[in-house]
Formats: structure tokens, sequence, C-alpha cells
């Protein structure tokens, strides 16, 4: 997901070290699964001993309730890393999925004085929004501790709000990736491409095979909104990409009417999307990779554009990370190939010991390294052995995000308000499924998103 770091109201943003990511992801895509340390236990800093890093208190009878958007593989994994947690503190943990509106989720808990104790949000837009009612608490000194060790001053700074420190980063993520199928690329005579044409002349390579070439999960909104944020940083650059975010310039400015219509080059092409475009939009994020996977000889797409969790539903075919399943960059539309990245930022709702524990244990070492272990996940977390990654490709791209350090910039719609960039069936998610359906009508579509901006943005 992405980075800059604009230090006035519009903070965290997009990742520019697209050089170092990139050069580190290609080198990541030969290796197989099954290179990293596995290790038993919870701990694990650097040198890879399993010695805790940090100390929690007995919480034997405390109950916590836990939400997140996670399903699947995902919700699974993360359920070792709370598992861990009772373990080591005699508390009993309650994990509640929230479904993909994680803020009308939290704001009718609120509403109905119940809120859980922990939330795992995914857009900075909506922590500010929370802390801003006052539903968030303050970071506790134990939590505030291991985020100083482990964390890089841009993912601190992306968990406060006006100076004060409310989130932890537990889970982050490079979204600037395309999965491929290695045997229905070898089977078309198709190559990674290094820049959108190269991408779109693959695409046609690998039709004339007789797969369909690319999988685009429409169904689930947020997915078209990563496909416009790449080619817009790409193609318009991270200065406009950061004024957009911040809705300093209008989504009619002719930045957007050129992303767009790069886009509607793949949008456009419905011999190019699996299942055409009526496909693509019934077509949710899960099954948009494992249908690029399985099949055997004659799967049902050839790439998907995804983030590196896309890892997590591979696994669920047979399909071997780094052999079966390889991954490029996402191709560079303008001078380079963009980095966005997002992540999942850990938050109290309720001031507790329990949940200041938690939270401590989110931003150590050890929480992090069990859910590395697992597979499909990466860590902001700067001292975290590399090594407790599942496979080399993981290994690698996590290793790109931490020497980002201060230097990257973060999903452009995971900044807006939560009614403009992270509500199903309205704002950006909305308006880009509607482009889905008709990429001809990019005027419309520019018209749309910016009323929608503005009034989510109250201007």
């Amino acid at each position: 997901m992405r980075r800059r770091l604009d230090r006035t109201a519009g903070r965290a943003t997009t990742v520019v070290a697209a050089t170092a990511v990139l050069g580190l992801v290609l080198a990541g895509c030969g290796g197989g699964s099954g290179g990293g340390t596995k290790d038993e236990g919870s701990g694990g800093g650097k040198g890879g001993s399993t010695a805790p890093t940090v100390q929690l208190p007995s919480l034997k009878g405390q109950k916590l309730q836990v939400t997140a958007v996670w399903t699947g593989p995902e919700r699974e994994n993360f359920g070792k890393v709370l598992d861990e947690f009772e373990k080591r503190t005699g508390a009993t943990v309650d994990f509640v999925p929230s479904g993909d509106d994680m803020a009308g989720f939290i704001g009718s808990k609120v509403a109905g004085g119940g809120p859980p104790d922990i939330a795992m949000l995914q857009q900075v837009g909506v922590l500010k929004e929370f802390a801003q009612k006052g539903w968030l608490k303050p970071l506790g000194a134990s939590a505030k501790a291991q985020l100083a060790k482990n964390y890089a001053k841009a993912w601190r700074d992306l968990g406060a709000h006006k100076g004060t420190p409310y989130g932890v980063y537990f889970k982050a993520s490079n979204k600037s990736l395309v999965w491929y199928n290695a045997q229905a690329f070898d089977n078309a005579g198709a190559h990674e491409p290094k820049t959108w044409p190269d991408f779109v002349k693959a695409a046609e390579v690998i039709a004339e095979s007789g797969v369909e070439p690319v999988s685009v999960g429409g169904s689930d909104g947020w997915t078209l909104t990563d496909w416009f944020e790449n080619i817009y940083l790409s193609q318009a650059g991270p200065e406009k990409y950061d004024q957009l975010a911040q809705h300093k310039i209008k989504w009619t400015d002719p930045t957007v009417k050129r992303a767009l219509t790069t886009l509607g080059q793949l949008f456009g092409r419905k011999d190019l999307l699996a299942g055409g475009n009526s496909g693509a939009l019934q077509t949710d994020f899960p099954t948009s990779v494992t249908q690029t996977f399985s099949g055997g000889d004659t799967p049902k797409a050839a790439m998907v554009s995804s983030a590196d969790f896309a890892a997590a539903n591979i696994t669920q075919t047979k399909a071997r990370v780094g052999t079966d399943a390889k991954v490029f960059p996402f191709p560079a539309v303008g001078a380079k190939s963009p980095v966005v990245t997002g992540g999942d930022v850990a938050v109290a709702l309720k001031d507790t010991k329990a949940a200041q524990a938690l939270l401590a244990f989110l931003a150590s070492t050890d929480a992090a390294k069990i859910w590395a272990q697992a597979g499909g996940f990466i860590s902001p977390n700067k001292e975290l052995d590399q090594a407790a990654y599942a496979d080399a490709v993981m290994r690698e791209i996590a290793k790109a995000l931490v020497a980002a350090g201060d230097d990257f910039r973060f999903d452009m719609s995971d900044q807006a308000p939560a009614s403009f960039g992270g509500k199903p069936g309205q704002g950006e998610w909305k308006d880009l499924q509607d482009f889905l359906k008709n990429p001809k009508d990019i005027a419309g579509t520019q018209a749309q998103l910016e009323k929608d901006a503005a009034a989510s943005f109250g201007h």
C-alpha cells in the first residue's frame, strides 16, 4: 500500500521506495515455499531466540473481544496470534468478524453501548474519525515502548492523531503486485511485463492461448480502488497522488481522466477479463485469486493484481508460491512502477488492562513472528527476524517494506473518510464498480467520484 509522509493534516500516504521494493520482489520470485525457520514458540526477535520479547501481565478470568475484517486463512492465522496471547496471559479472547464495513460495524456497537475492546482498522481515515469522536483510547506505556523499539517513525505517526498515539500497525501489505500462473504464462509464451503496454500485450497473448488473462474481484469494490491507485501513482506521480488523497484537487482533474482512460484499456476489453465485465463484477476477492491458480492446465485466469496477502488464498489451491504462483511488480505506467501499501492498525475502544496488554503484544516481535511463520503476512516491525517468514517471496517483500523506513505512501482510499473510501455500495467503491460496468463513461465516473468525495470531505 503506498508512501510519502506528509506532516500536515493529510499525513500518511504512499511508498516511493519503488526501486528497492521492486528489485527485491523480483529477486524473491524464484524462491519456493518452506524456506523460513519454523521454530516453535512465540518469541523471536533478531537471532531467532524463543525467549519472549515483551512481558505480559496475568489476565486470568478477563475477557476480550476483538474485531477485524479477516475471514478464511487470514482469520485462522490471526487466531494463532490470539491463542498465544491467551496462553501467556490467561485471558479469553473472542474474535468477531466485522464484515467489510468496519466503520458501520463499530458505529453500531458504540451506539448500542457495547463496542469491542480492540478493532483492527484498515483505513487511516477511519482511525482519525474515531479519534476525533473520542471513541479511541490512547496507547499505554507498554505498547508505546514496543512501538518505539520496533517501528519506524512513519508507522508510529500513521497510528497517531494530533500527536496522540492510538494504534499499532500489526499487518502491512504491498498492494502493487501482480500474481500469475507460471504454467499459463509458459503455455502462452508470455513474459513478465515491465510496462503497462507490455502488460496489455501479455494479456492479449494469453487470451490467444485460450485462457482468460486477468482475474478481477469486482464484487469487492476495494480491489478496484487498488487498480486505480497503482495506475494513478505511477502516471500522475507522488505529488498529485497526495493532493488527490486529501481532496486538494478534484476528481474531475485531467490526471484522473488520464488514469481512468488507461484503466479502461483493460476494463474496456471484456476479452481480457475472466468472465468479462459482468463476470468480474460478480467475483469476490478470494475467488479472483483462487480461480487463477486452480484448474490445473486450464485455470479460469492467468493473473490477478493483488497484494502480498493473496499468498494465503493461493495456499488454498494446490499451487506452490514461488513455483506455480509467481509475482511481478505492478507494471510502470509512467516513469517507474508504483508501490502502494496498506495495513491493519490495532486500536482500543475500551481502556482496560487486557486491551492495553494485547496492543503491547501486537507491537512485539513475538506476535509478528507467529503469523509470519504461518504465511500470507508481512509486518512493518523492523526488529522481526526476516528468517521467520515462511517462504522466500514473502521474505523479500517484507525486507523491502522494512528497508523503506519512513519513505513510503499509503493506500489512497484508506486515507479518505469511510463514507467515500471504505464502504461497500457507496462512494469510490460503488463508483468504480459502475466504471467497470461501463468503462466508456469516463466523464460520468469522474463527476460521480467528485460529487461523493466533496460530500464526504465536507466541501
